[in-house]
């Protein structure tokens, strides 16, 4: 997708994205995937607006932090992928971590392009039409995650960064990427590995 080393531009990957063959019936679906607090959900919202397409964040559904990092990706599979294969609309229930219960209904429309971005959403079973990888140093990483969430978490953040890496060596997410981005090398935005 590019030249290592150099900062991706988000109108030419939407251009590349949209030329790309349908994945889940009739969506294009990119799923932009790597470890916590590494920059996908800043990616995700960039390349969304400029394809003008809906991002479900895995942060959308419950995973307990005793529970595999990939435990969320039933509930999309059923609720959203499995409609839009068959050419139907999704929807789901958004999950407010604040409050510990599931909220509003969020609808998702048979589009050209539907963005999943979260740990596993690059597994080797997604229906990814393209598959983006975003990585960042672990303390980096870790200095974001307590940052937002807080530093009484640290030992969950600590024992969920081993299990993802546990899960991305099993999955072998990185390397099947499409394209893998730095989210650290310059701030606010991202360059090709």
């Amino acid at each position: 997708m590019g030249k290592v080393g150099v900062i991706v531009s988000f109108e030419d990957l939407a251009g590349a994205v949209r030329r790309l063959s349908p994945s889940c019936g009739p969506v294009r679906v990119v799923a932009v995937d790597g470890p916590g607090g590494s920059g996908k959900t800043t990616f995700a919202g960039r390349l969304g607006r400029a394809l003008d397409a809906q991002v479900i964040h895995s942060d959308d559904f419950p995973v307990p932090w005793d529970e595999p990092p990939a435990a969320w990706f039933t509930h999309v599979r059923e609720q959203v992928l499995g409609p839009l294969a068959a050419g139907e609309p999704g929807r789901y229930r958004r999950y407010d971590w604040v409050r510990g219960a599931f909220a509003d209904w969020v609808d998702v429309p048979v589009a050209p392009v539907l963005l999943l971005e979260g740990v596993s959403t690059a597994r080797r079973t997604a229906p990814a039409a393209f598959a983006v990888w975003v990585e960042a140093p672990r303390p980096l990483r870790l200095t974001r995650a307590l940052a937002r969430d807080g530093a009484a978490l640290a030992p969950q953040w600590h024992a969920w960064m081993r299990a993802e890496d546990e899960w991305f060596a099993a999955d072998d997410t990185r390397a099947r990427a499409d394209l893998r981005l730095d989210g650290a090398a310059v701030p606010g935005e991202f360059v090709v590995l």
